[in-house]
């Protein structure tokens, strides 16, 4: 039941994410336009890409992981039995994506919280509010650390239809 959760959150959060490249397509795709056809280029064009780019890239982290889009290096991994792959698996979320994760989630949201209070915005032509940006990383990594949740417990109850196929 919870992997489910886990599972759903994600894919729908990786789903309405993907809608974003989407959108900072289309508004590079105007600004090039306005830029060499109109020769009037937009001020607020770089600074909302960029932000959208943030948004996109640190939110599909957890997507990744439920789809094991990740880099993964097999050479040790795969001459082990599927048991075995599955204790160095579960070790290897414990000793060094768990740690990682948590540090993640508990700067990003201190670093959100202190851009937050002092209202930082951007220094471009056009002044955007950083903080929203810097809440979505620590929403990221709290998501990303369910997703490693989820990825051990289909480890653990040996789930093999929801882990990659070597595993």
């Amino acid at each position: 039941m919870i992997i489910r959760i886990i599972d759903s959150v994600n894919e729908l959060v990786g789903r309405v994410v993907s809608v974003v490249a989407v959108v900072f397509a289309a508004i590079i795709i105007y600004d090039v336009f306005m830029r060499y056809a109109l020769n009037a280029p937009t001020r607020w064009a770089f600074d909302v890409t960029k932000m959208l780019y943030g948004f996109y890239f640190v939110l599909l982290g957890g997507y990744a992981l439920r789809h094991q889009a990740h880099v993964r290096v097999d050479l040790v991994t795969e001459a082990l039995s599927p048991m075995a792959r599955r204790i160095v698996e579960i070790l290897g979320y414990l000793i060094f994506f768990f740690p990682f994760a948590w540090i993640f989630m508990t700067r990003s949201y201190e670093f959100a919280m202190r851009s937050y209070a002092q209202g930082e915005t951007t220094y471009g032509s056009v002044q955007l509010p950083v903080y929203p940006l810097k809440m979505a990383m620590a929403l990221a990594a709290a998501l990303l650390m369910l997703q490693g949740i989820s990825q051990v417990l289909k480890l653990v109850f040996d789930h093999r239809e929801d882990l990659p196929s070597d595993a």
